[in-house]
Order: structure tokens, then sequence, then C-alpha cells
């Protein structure tokens, strides 16, 4: 090896290992959701009861989980906004809900296929599964089935 490469070489490493920070988050990032479960859950400013209260939320809507502690999750909503919730408000069930003014669902999960109903934005539905195709499988809670395309809801 010649030893004039050497810096060359060293300066390369480093790049290489740069780049592969950079990129290698993104690649394994996922994001985690969750729902309010049967009743309201109170948002609060931090993880405290004594904290300053914010809001309260319906049952249901889906948050994307930021951090998890013993009793509380730190969520994001669909506009960005951070708060924190009690862990036990929260549900492993998933639910999504209607971004666009009216969402319609379909029998497949194909933009031509059969209107089986439609909902109301912000109207919550049970995500049943992804198809991995942009599509989602969800249930109204009048027991409906169909598909939603994943760029109109959140909370998935």
């Amino acid at each position: 090896m010649n030893p004039h490469n050497l810096p060359y070489l060293a300066a390369l490493a480093r790049l290489i290992a740069v780049a592969g920070l950079l990129y290698a988050p993104s690649a394994v990032y996922a994001v985690d959701y969750v729902s309010v479960g049967e009743g309201s859950a109170i948002l609060y400013d931090a993880p405290s009861l004594k904290a300053k209260k914010k809001f309260v939320v319906n049952r249901y809507m889906p948050f994307e989980q930021v951090v998890a502690l013993d009793n509380w999750v730190k969520v994001r909503d669909s506009k960005g906004e951070l708060s924190w919730v009690e862990k036990r408000a929260l549900s492993s069930k998933r639910y999504v809900f209607a971004l666009t003014p009216l969402l319609d669902v379909r029998a497949e999960p194909d933009p031509g296929a059969a209107r089986m109903f439609q909902v109301r934005q912000q109207v919550a539905l049970e995500r049943l599964e992804s198809t991995g195709t942009g599509w989602i499988k969800v249930r109204h809670q009048d027991a409906d089935i169909g598909y939603v395309r994943s760029t109109e809801v959140w909370g998935d």
C-alpha cells in the first residue's frame, strides 16, 4: 500500500461512516401510533397530573407516539402539536381518522372500486391492516369494512 494514499483513504472512510449515519436512521425509522381507548383523555403540557391541561380528546383519537415513560406517553397530533397523556387512557387498538372533508371508503384497494360508504372529516375508523400498496383496510363503528388511501387519513 502506498503511504501517500493514507490521508485519502482515511477521508474516504470518514465520508462513508457519515453517510451511513445519515441514511441508516431513515431506513429503519418506524412511526408508532396509539389511540385513545374507550373513554376520553386529557392532554397535558408535561407528564404530571399537576401540569397544565391543554385539551380533552374523544375516544379513538389517533396519535403518533413520541416517547413512552412509566405512566405517561408523549404524543403528536395530526397538526404536529406535542402533548402528554396518561398511558392508561391509550389503547393498543389502532384507529385512523379522515383528513379530507368527505372520505370515500372503497370495496377494494383501488380508486376505481365501488364506494362502500363515506365518512366526514375526523371520523374515526378502526385500522385493520395495511395492504402495503398505499391502502388501509378499515372498519367503521357500524361494522362496515372497506379500504381507504393511507394519504387521506391520519394515524397510519
